[in-house]
C-alpha cells in the first residue's frame, strides 16, 4: 500500500524514462484495449497550509457526499463500474492514501466508499504545496491499481499554485509516457490566482477539463459535477456547458 512518496524524485523520474522500471508499460498498453474497466480515476485532495480545518472538512465531506450522489452513481452504473482511489497531499514528502483502490458499481459500493471517506483523518496541515509531486504520487498509485483501465484520470484538487518540488509541468513528459490524463478541479479565491495555472501548468492529456469550485462550500457541487463529466466522458452534453 503507498503511504507516501520519496523524496528521491529526480532518480524517479530518471529511472522512468530510463524505461527499466516500467518495462511492463507497452504491455500493460496492449492488455488496456481489451480491458473491461473503464476508468480508474484518483482524487487528489490539498491537504496544504492554506486550507484551514473547516476548508479541509468541507473538502472531504463534499468528496464523500459527491461519491455517494445518484446522479454520480447513474453514471457509474452506466459504465459498469468504475476503480475509485484518493490521497491527501502537501509539501514534497507529504502524499497518503485516505481511500485505497475500490471498485464501485453501484449505490451500496459508493455508500461504502464515501463512509470510509468520511472517517478519514486529516493527515497534514501545516505544509507547503507541492503540485508536481502530488502528480507523481497519483501516477505510481494508478500504476498499482488492481486493473489496467482504458482511462487512467488524476483528478487534482488544490486552493493555490506550488511554492515547492517540482512545478506540475515538469511531469507532463511522465504523464504522456503513461497515457495518464490529469483534470483540475481549483478553489477558486486565493492569490495569486490558481486558475490559469491549473489551466496552463496542471490539466494535461486528450480531454482534460478544469473545474472551478466558488469558494469551499462549492465544492460538493463542483466535484459531482467533475465526476459525472470524468466518468462519462464524451456523454456529457446533456449535463449542460461546462463552466
Amino acid at each position: 500500500m503507498l503511504t507516501g512518496f520519496c523524496a528521491g524524485i529526480g532518480r524517479t523520474l530518471t529511472t522512468r524514462y530510463g524505461g527499466g522500471l516500467f518495462f511492463g508499460a507497452a504491455m500493460y498498453a496492449t492488455v488496456a484495449t481489451a480491458s473491461a474497466c473503464s476508468l480508474s480515476l484518483t482524487v487528489a485532495m490539498d491537504g496544504s497550509a492554506s486550507v484551514d480545518p473547516q476548508e479541509h472538512a468541507l473538502q472531504l465531506g463534499g468528496l464523500a457526499n459527491a461519491l455517494k450522489d445518484p446522479e454520480v452513481v447513474d453514471a457509474i452504473e452506466l459504465v459498469g463500474g468504475i476503480w475509485f482511489s484518493s490521497f491527501e497531499w502537501s509539501g514534497r514528502t507529504q502524499q497518503a492514501l485516505q481511500l485505497d483502490w475500490t471498485f464501485i458499481e453501484d449505490q451500496a459500493g459508493a455508500d461504502a466508499a464515501s463512509a470510509r471517506l468520511f472517517k478519514s483523518p486529516r493527515l497534514f496541515g501545516q505544509s507547503t504545496t507541492a503540485l508536481g509531486e502530488a502528480l507523481v504520487f497519483g501516477v505510481d498509485l494508478l500504476n498499482a491499481a488492481p486493473e489496467y483501465c482504458l482511462r487512467r484520470v488524476i483528478d487534482l484538487a488544490g486552493d493555490g499554485v506550488s511554492n515547492e518540488g517540482l512545478g506540475p509541468d515538469a511531469v507532463h513528459g511522465l504523464l504522456d509516457q503513461e497515457q495518464i490524463i490529469v483534470n483540475g478541479l481549483v478553489i477558486a479565491g486565493s492569490v495569486p490566482n490558481p486558475i490559469g495555472y491549473y489551466r496552463t501548468r496542471v490539466i494535461r492529456g486528450p480531454g482534460a477539463f478544469l473545474e472551478i469550485a466558488d469558494g469551499f462550500s462549492d465544492y460538493e457541487r463542483a466535484m459531482k459535477r467533475k465526476l459525472i463529466k470524468e466518468i462519462t466522458a464524451g456523454n456529457f452534453s446533456r449535463l449542460g456547458t461546462p463552466q
